[in-house]
C-alpha cells in the first residue's frame, strides 16, 4: 500500500526512464499484437502517451544530446555515436540547469558519454551479455543499484532528478526465463528454416551475432521473440521503479517520463537486429509522461514532436524559467490543445554505421548518403509513407521531381540553421566517425563493408565449433 501523500515540494522530482533501442511498434500500448508492456500500458493510462515522437538524430549519443538539452543537432553539434570531445561548454544540460534550482541528480548506466554531462552522481551496472555468460538480467541489474539510490534521494528535503538508462532490450537479446520462451514455441535451429542465412552472411555483424545468439540458430522469428521477451522483462522490472515511488508516497509530486533514445531494426531493411538507418523503425520512439494534476490521465497525443521538446516540457511542468532559448517547445501545448502538432517536416541524421541525412514529411521520407554505406544501398532513397509505411519501395528513380523538392526543403532548412547558429552542419565535420583513425570518408561500399566490424571472431569461431 502506498504511503500517505506528502506535501508537494517547491519543485517536483523528475524520474526519466531512458530505454535504449525500444521499438514503439513492439509495445502493446502502441498497438503491438503481443502483450509486451502491461505495466507500462497501465502507467500510460495515468498520463499522456505521445503517438508521434521522433528521434531525429540517430543514434544514442546524439539522441540523448537532444533529449537532455532541448536542442537539435545544430545546437548540440552532436550527431555521431562516437562523438569526439565533449558536449559544447556553452550548452547547459538538464542536470546542470536543475542544480541551479536545488536539485540533486543521479545518472544510472550512462556515465562517460558526452551527452550525460552534469550529474552529481554516476552509478553503473552490468548491462551487456553473451551466450557463454547465459541469460542477461540487465533490467534487474539496473534495479539493484537504482532502487537504493531512489530510496536515498526520496529522503532528501529538496527535489531530485533520477535518470535511468535501461539496456533491455538493446542487443544482446538475452532475456531470462520465462521471457526467453514467452513469445516463441518451436525449433529455433530447424535446418529447414533458412531465414537467418543472410544475417549470418553479413560480415560486419556476424561475429557479434554468433557471440550471443544460439549456436545453429536458423529462425529469425526466434530472435524477434527474444527482443519482445526483453521488452516484456524490462517492463516487469520498471514496475518495481513505479512501486518504489508509490511506496515513498511521492508519485503525485514526481514527473515520471519514459522515452526511447531510438528504435530498433529487427529483420528490416537488411539492417539486421541493430539501430542504424533512417527508417521509421529507428526514428519512431515511445514517449509517455505522467504528472498528476498537470497531465490528464489517459491522454493520447497525436501531434508530431521530437527529443528536443523534452527539456522545455520538463521546465514547463517544474515551473522553472532557465532563460534558455531552446530549439524545442513544451509539449504541454499539445496536451492542453493549444497546438495540434509541432514540426511535421524535419531534418533527420544518422552517424552510427552509416553517415546519412534526410528530410521527413507526413507523406515522404528522403534519405541521402553522405558516403557509400556497408549495405550497398543506393545513394538516394525516397519512400511514400502513406502508401508504403514500411518503406520497402524506393521511389527515388521514379520520382526525381519529388527528390529534388525534398532536397531543396532540406537544404533551405540547413542554410537557415547555419545562419541562426553560426555553425556548420555537424554532419559534414565528422572525420573518422566510424572509429577507424585516418580512414576518413569511405570511397566505396566495399571499403565500408570490409572495414566495419563488431564482435569477437575467436569467440564466435569457438561457439560455432562447439555447435558442430
Amino acid at each position: 500500500m502506498a504511503k500517505t501523500r506528502r506535501r508537494r515540494k517547491k519543485h517536483p522530482n523528475i524520474v526519466l526512464l531512458g530505454v535504449d533501442s525500444l521499438l514503439a511498434d513492439h509495445m502493446s500500448c502502441y498497438g503491438y499484437h503481443r502483450h509486451t508492456t502491461p505495466h507500462i500500458d497501465r502507467f500510460a493510462m495515468g498520463g499522456a502517451l505521445f503517438e508521434k515522437t521522433y528521434s531525429a538524430h540517430i543514434p544514442t549519443t546524439s539522441a540523448y544530446a537532444s533529449m537532455l538539452t532541448g536542442l537539435d543537432a545544430f545546437g548540440t553539434q552532436v550527431v555521431a555515436l562516437r562523438h569526439k570531445g565533449g558536449l559544447r561548454e556553452d550548452v547547459q544540460t538538464l542536470p546542470e540547469i536543475l542544480r541551479e534550482h536545488g536539485y540533486a541528480s543521479t545518472c544510472v548506466g550512462f556515465g562517460g558519454n558526452p551527452s550525460s554531462r552534469g550529474f552529481d552522481k554516476y552509478i553503473e551496472y552490468p548491462s551487456w551479455g553473451s551466450w557463454n555468460e547465459g541469460r542477461s538480467p540487465k533490467a534487474q541489474n539496473l534495479n539493484d543499484v537504482a532502487i537504493p539510490e531512489l530510496d536515498r534521494l526520496a529522503k532528501r528535503r529538496g527535489p531530485f532528478f533520477l535518470f535511468l538508462r535501461h539496456m533491455d532490450p538493446h542487443a544482446p537479446y538475452l532475456p531470462p526465463e520465462p521471457y526467453e520462451r514467452m513469445f516463441y514455441h518451436g525449433d529455433e535451429c530447424d535446418p529447414k528454416n533458412k531465414s537467418m542465412d543472410p544475417v549470418k552472411a553479413f560480415k560486419p555483424f556476424c561475429d557479434f551475432f554468433a557471440a550471443w545468439m544460439p549456436p545453429g540458430i536458423t529462425d529469425k522469428d526466434y530472435v524477434i521473440a527474444q527482443y519482445d521477451g526483453a521488452v516484456a522483462y524490462m517492463d516487469a522490472c520498471i514496475q518495481t521503479i513505479f512501486n518504489a515511488l508509490e511506496a515513498h508516497g511521492i508519485m503525485d509530486e514526481t514527473i515520471v517520463i519514459l522515452n526511447g533514445d531510438h528504435g530498433e531494426t529487427l529483420y528490416d531493411h537488411e539492417c539486421w537486429f541493430d539501430h542504424h538507418g533512417l527508417y521509421d523503425v529507428t526514428l519512431h520512439v515511445p514517449l509517455i509522461i505522467q504528472y498528476p494534476g498537470r497531465i490528464p490521465a489517459g491522454s493520447r497525443i497525436s501531434g508530431y514532436n521530437q527529443h528536443k521538446d523534452l527539456v522545455p516540457t520538463i521546465m514547463d511542468l517544474a515551473e522553472i524559467d532557465a532563460g534558455i532559448d531552446y530549439d524545442g517547445d513544451s509539449l504541454m501545448a499539445l496536451v492542453d490543445g493549444t497546438a495540434s502538432s509541432f514540426d511535421s517536416e524535419f531534418y533527420i541524421t544518422e552517424c552510427t554505421w552509416m553517415r546519412k541525412h534526410g528530410w521527413r514529411t507526413p507523406q515522404w521520407k528522403l534519405m541521402v548518403a553522405l558516403e557509400p554505406d556497408f549495405h550497398f544501398k543506393p545513394p538516394v532513397e525516397l519512400y511514400n509513407l502513406v502508401e508504403d509505411p514500411d518503406e520497402n519501395h524506393n521511389l527515388a528513380g521514379e520520382l526525381p521531381e519529388v527528390v529534388n523538392l525534398l532536397k531543396r526543403r532540406m537544404n533551405n532548412w540547413i542554410r537557415k540553421r547555419v545562419k541562426e547558429t553560426g555553425k556548420r552542419n555537424p554532419m559534414l565535420t565528422q572525420g573518422d566517425w566510424h572509429g577507424h583513425e585516418g580512414v576518413g570518408a569511405f570511397k566505396t561500399s566495399q571499403q565500408a563493408y570490409d572495414t566495419m566490424h563488431i564482435g569477437d571472431p575467436d569467440q564466435a569461431a569457438s561457439l560455432q565449433a562447439r555447435s558442430r
